[in-house]
């Protein structure tokens, strides 16, 4: 099945680059409805792993609540756990001030992983880490990032958005490779501009 889209190299910040394919224009646009789909998490942990995950809905999720939102291409990888959840860790406080209800980071993971990572980043209790194992909200939203060629399958495209009552209210999805729009520091500023 063919794929519409233009080839280009690129990858993960910091990794070797991998032929991808990224869509020519993401589905979801600021003044959108956030799709509704199944996420997993879990903030439980027993003594060798994290403890069964529970699925929610996110329209249900999100229907009273003003959540900044940041996806990422997966677990345990450079730039992820160095700067883009750390970034958000650190700000919370700030993002907080400014009327965000939570912080959600979002990865093709299952919970397990999800759990895991934020808990060695001490995300938990302050960042939701959920886990989209199946990439269905990743698909929905076209933000789908295909690194079959460097090994890591179907991921997710960085990038981050503020989601207001279901509504998607701002949108920054980064370049191939970059990592410079999608950070905590751009939000916290998009917030103060959109008052």
């Amino acid at each position: 099945m063919a794929r519409s889209g233009a080839r280009r190299d690129c990858g993960l910040v910091g990794e070797r680059a991998a032929r991808v394919w990224y869509p020519r224009r993401m589905t979801i646009q600021v003044g959108d409805t956030f799709p509704d789909a199944t996420l997993s998490e879990t903030v439980e942990f027993g003594d060798a792993c994290p403890l069964a995950p529970k699925s929610f809905r996110t329209a249900e999720a999100l229907a009273d609540k003003k959540v900044v939102l940041f996806g990422l291409p997966g677990a345990y990888t450079p730039t992820c756990s160095a700067q883009h959840v750390p970034g958000y860790v650190a700000h919370l406080e700030a993002l907080k001030a400014q009327g965000v209800d939570e912080v959600w980071c979002v990865a093709v993971n299952d919970a397990f992983v999800m759990a895991a990572w934020g808990r060695e980043l001490g995300a938990i209790g302050k960042v939701r880490m959920l886990g989209d194992g199946s990439a269905e909200l990743t698909k929905k939203l076209g933000l789908e990032l295909d690194l079959t060629g460097g090994g890591m399958g179907v991921r997710s495209q960085r990038y981050a958005m503020l989601v207001d009552r279901g509504v998607v209210r701002a949108l920054h999805v980064e370049a191939p490779r970059k990592f410079e729009v999608s950070n905590a520091e751009t939000m916290l500023a998009t917030l103060a501009s959109l008052g």
